[in-house]
C-alpha cells in the first residue's frame, strides 16, 4: 500500500495508519519480512513455556538459551509474581519451541556468527528456528516485543510470521569509560538495552587521556596511578569478566580499545619512559606528548600489554586507535628527530606515526587478532594488513562518503561511525538524523559496498556519566539500530517510523530503561522503578 502523506483523503490515511499499527508496531528494528494477522491468542504465564525442538542441536543445559528463557519470561510477563497470584485466567498452554542448527552454547559470538532466524506464531505454539543460538536470541527478542496487554491486563500475541536477518554484521555501541568512569552496573544496563535493539558489538573505549581504569595484571601501576581513584574507579579483572559474560549471554561481542600513540596521558603516570618528553628552548618542559615511537622499550611494553589483553578479551578484534596524534611534542624532541633522520623519514611526522602503528598492528597480528583502527591510519597511507578494519569517525556526509569510496576501493573493510556521534544533542527530534543515514550511498561497485561491514553509535564521555548515559543514548541509538538491521527501502520514512519508535520507547521504559521521550505524549506504563 502506497500513499502520499500530503494526500487529502483523510479516511485512507487513517486506514493506512491502522494498517501500519497492526502490521508493524510490534517489533523494533523492523524485521526483513513480517506478516501479521488480527487473529490473536491469549497467553497466561501459568501455562506458558519455552522449550527445545526435537531436532535442535542445542538442548536443555545450553547456558545461553536456558538463561534467555528465564530472562524473556520475566520481560514478557512483568506483572507475574512468584506466588502465582495473577488477575488472569489460566488458558490453554502456549509453548515457544526453539531449534538451532549448531550447538554453540559454550562459545562467543564472532564476526561470522549468523543471526538469521524464522519465527512463526500460531494457536498454542510459536516456532523459532535459527542457525545459531545468537540468531535464536534475536528471535526471542522479536517474540517478546510481539506480546502485548489489553486494557484489562490480559496478555496476547497475534498470528505472525517473520523471516529475519541483519542488513549489516557489525552493529556497535561505543562507551567511553575514561573521561567519566561508568560503574559496571551502568554498562550491564546498556548491554541489556543493546540486546533489545539488536546491537551486537560493545566497543569499550576503556582508557584515554583523563584516566586508565583498566586494572592490568601485568602492569598494575597503570590503574593504581592512572585511574581517577585506584580502588573505586577501576575495572578489575573480575569486573571485565562480568561484562564479557553478560554480553555473551545476550549475543554481544566485547571489542576493547587501547588507543595509542595519542590519547595516552594517563598511561604515562604508571609507566615511566613510555610518553615522549616535550622540549622548549632545547630543554625538557616537564610536559609529555604521545607515546615515544623511537624507543625499543615502547614496543616491548605494548607487546606485553596486548598479550594480556588478547587473553582477557576473547573477541578476535582489538581496537588500536591511531587517531588525533599531536605531532608538536615529537617535533620538539631532539632524540625523536634524530631517530627520524636515522630512519629516513626526514621531517614527515606522518611517516613516524605510520612506523609506530605498523609495529603495533604487527604485534596484534602475531596474537591472531584482527586490528581495527580509526581512519587516520588509512589517511596517512600506513602499511597495514588487508584484514585490518578501518573506522570512519569524522567529516560531513560528503567527506565520509568519499572516504568510504577510497577505503573500499583499496579493498579494506570499513565500519561507519561518523553520522552516529550520539553524544551530541540538539533540541527537537534529532533521531531523524540518525535514522535517515544511508551507509551505502557512496560511489563504488557492489563488491566495494560489501566491504562496509556495519556501523557504530558513539557515546563519548566528556559530558556523560552514569547520571545521563541512558536517557541520552536511548531511544536515539535505536534509530541507528534499525538503519543497521532493517531493509533500507522499508524503513526510509521518519513519519512512518515515529509511532513505532514511540511504542518501542515505551517498551524500554517498561523494562526499566530510562529512555527519554521522543515528543509530547505518554506511555501506558510509566515511571515504574524510576
Amino acid at each position: 500500500l502506497r500513499i502520499s502523506f500530503n494526500s487529502p483523503n483523510f479516511i485512507v490515511c487513517i486506514i493506512f495508519y491502522v494498517f501500519l499499527f497492526f502490521l508493524f508496531l510490534g517489533v523494533w528494528p523492523l524485521p526483513q519480512t513480517l506478516i501479521s494477522s488480527t487473529e490473536r491468542f491469549h497467553l497466561s504465564p501459568q501455562a506458558f513455556y519455552f522449550g527445545y525442538g526435537r531436532q535442535s542441536a542445542a538442548q536443555q543445559g545450553c547456558s545461553v538459551l536456558d538463561a534467555a528463557f528465564k530472562r524473556y519470561f520475566a520481560l514478557i510477563f512483568p506483572d507475574y509474581t512468584s506466588d502465582g497470584t495473577l488477575p488472569f485466567n489460566v488458558d490453554k498452554q502456549f509453548t515457544v519451541e526453539v531449534s538451532v542448527d549448531h550447538n554453540d552454547c559454550d562459545g562467543y559470538p564472532n564476526e561470522s556468527s549468523s543471526e538469521r532466524y524464522n519465527l512463526s506464531v500460531f494457536s498454542g505454539r510459536a516456532s523459532l528456528k535459527a542457525v545459531t543460538v545468537w540468531g535464536a536470541l534475536r528471535g526471542l527478542e522479536s517474540f517478546s516485543q510481539l506480546v502485548y496487554q489489553d486494557d484489562f491486563g490480559s496478555y496476547f500475541v497475534n498470528k505472525t510470521d517473520i523471516k529475519d536477518f541483519p542488513r549489516f554484521q557489525f552493529r556497535g555501541i561505543l562507551l567511553d569509560t575514561s573521561r567519566h568512569y561508568l560503574p559496571v552496573q551502568a554498562i550491564l544496563k546498556t548491554l541489556d538495552a543493546m540486546a533489545y535493539s539488536k546491537f551486537n558489538v560493545f566497543h569499550w573505549h576503556i582508557v584515554d587521556d583523563p584516566s586508565f581504569p583498566y586494572q592490568s595484571r601485568t602492569f598494575p601501576d597503570l590503574s593504581s596511578k592512572g585511574a581517577f581513584h585506584p580502588m573505586t574507579h577501576i575495572y578489575t579483572q573480575s569486573d571485565v569478566r562480568r561484562v564479557i559474560s553478560h554480553a555473551r549471554m545476550r549475543g554481544i561481542r566485547v571489542l576493547p580499545e587501547f588507543d595509542s600513540p595519542g590519547h595516552t596521558k594517563s598511561w604515562g603516570k604508571g609507566q615511566p619512559d613510555l610518553l615522549t618528553p616535550c622540549y622548549k628552548g632545547g630543554i625538557p618542559s616537564g610536559t609529555f606528548g604521545p607515546i615515544n615511537p623511537a624507543l625499543p622499550s615502547t614496543y616491548h611494553f605494548m607487546a606485553t600489554l596486548f598479550k594480556e589483553v588478547s587473553v582477557v578479551f576473547p573477541d578476535s578484534y582489538i581496537h588500536l586507535g591511531g587517531d588525533e596524534v599531536d605531532f608538536s611534542c615529537w617535533k620538539s624532541n631532539p632524540y625523536v628527530r634524530a631517530f627520524m633522520q636515522k630512519m629516513g623519514f626526514g621531517s614527515d611526522f606522518t611517516k613516524l606515526e605510520a612506523f609506530y602503528m605498523e609495529n603495533i598492528v604487527n604485534i596484534t597480528s602475531a596474537l591472531n587478532k584482527t586490528s581495527i583502527v580509526w581512519q587516520d591510519v588509512f589517511d596517512y597511507h600506513e602499511r597495514i594488513p588487508k584484514d585490518t578494519v578501518l573506522h570512519i569517525w569524522k567529516g560531513t556526509p560528503a567527506s565520509y562518503y568519499a572516504e568510504l569510496s577510497r577505503m573500499t576501493k583499496a579493498g579494506m573493510r570499513v565500519v561507519l561511525a561518523a553520522p552516529w556521534y550520539i553524544n551530541h544533542i540538539s533540541y527537537g527530534q534529532d533521531w531523524h538524523n540518525y535514522y535517515t543515514v544511508q551507509p551505502l550511498n557512496f560511489s563504488g561497485t557492489e563488491e566495494q559496498k560489501k566491504l562496509v561491514i556495519g556501523g557504530e553509535v558513539c557515546m563519548w564521555g566528556e559530558y556523560v556519566d552514569a547520571t545521563n548515559l541512558t536517557p541520552r543514548l536511548w531511544p536515539r541509538a535505536s534509530a541507528a539500530a534499525e538503519r543497521l538491521w532493517s531493509d533500507e527501502k522499508q524503513t526510509s520514512n521518519v513519519d512512518m517510523a515515529f509511532p513505532r519508535l514511540q511504542d518501542f520507547r515505551c517498551k524500554l521504559v517498561r523494562r526499566g530503561i530510562q529512555a527519554e521521550p521522543l515528543y509530547v505524549g505518554h506511555c501506558k506504563q510509566e515511571y515504574q522503578g524510576i
